[in-house]
C-alpha cells in the first residue's frame, strides 16, 4: 500500500511538472520561430525532472538558448509549414470545392503527423545536436514505431480538441504532449535493448 501511495504520488507530482513546463514552453514559443527550441527545453526539462534532476527555470532556459543557436532555421520551416496549412485549409473553406471533406481529413493528418516528427525530434534534442539528423531519425521512428506514433498523435488531436473548446488549454496540454513525447521516447529505446538483449 506505502508504494502504491509513492507511485501515486510521483505520478502526480511528474503531471504537474508537464503541466508547469506548458507554461514555459508557452512562453518560450510566443515568437512561433522559437517553438523547436521550446519544444527541445521543456522535453529536456521532463526527462530530467523524471530521472530526478529536477534543474528548474534556469536550466530550461540554458537548453532553451542553446536550442535556439541551432534550431532557428527549423522555426522558419515551421512557421512555412504553419502558413501553407492556413492557405490549406483557407481553399478548402470555399463552396465548391472538389473532395472539399477528404482533402480537409488529409491535411489534418498530414499536419498532425509533422508535428508528431518534430515532437520525437525535440524530445531526442540535446546539445550539439544538429536538427537535421533528428528529424530524419524522427521521421523514420514515425514510420517504423506505428504504437508510438498512434499516441502522439492521439495527443495532438487532444491537445486541438481543448485548445479549439478553450484555447487556455493549450498551455497545460502542450506540457502533457511533450512529456508524452518524452515517454514514446524512452520506451522505443527500452524496446530496442530489450531486443538486443534478446537477439
Amino acid at each position: 500500500m506505502a508504494r502504491r501511495r509513492q507511485a501515486f504520488g510521483e505520478g502526480f507530482a511528474l503531471l504537474a511538472e508537464c503541466l508547469l513546463t506548458g507554461v514555459w514552453v508557452a512562453l518560450a514559443a510566443l515568437p512561433v520561430v522559437t517553438l523547436p527550441a521550446a519544444l527541445a527545453a521543456g522535453a529536456r526539462h521532463v526527462a530530467a525532472y523524471a530521472d530526478g534532476d529536477s534543474r528548474g527555470w534556469s536550466g530550461f532556459w540554458t537548453d532553451f538558448r542553446t536550442a535556439w543557436r541551432q534550431s532557428w532555421r527549423t522555426g522558419l520551416a515551421v512557421i512555412g509549414a504553419g502558413l501553407l496549412l492556413a492557405l490549406n485549409l483557407a481553399v478548402l473553406a470555399q463552396e465548391g470545392v472538389p473532395g472539399r471533406p477528404g482533402f480537409a481529413l488529409a491535411t489534418f493528418l498530414v499536419a498532425g503527423l509533422a508535428v508528431t516528427v518534430l515532437l520525437r525530434a525535440a524530445a531526442a534534442w540535446a546539445p550539439g545536436e544538429r536538427w537535421r539528423a533528428l528529424l530524419a531519425a524522427a521521421l523514420d521512428q514515425t514510420r517504423t514505431d506505428a504504437s508510438g506514433t498512434g499516441i502522439l498523435l492521439g495527443g495532438v488531436a487532444v491537445l486541438a480538441a481543448s485548445t479549439w473548446a478553450l484555447w487556455l488549454l493549450a498551455v497545460p496540454m502542450g506540457g502533457c504532449l511533450v512529456g508524452a513525447a518524452v515517454a514514446v521516447g524512452r520506451r522505443r529505446l527500452d524496446r530496442e535493448q530489450e531486443a538486443e538483449r534478446d537477439a
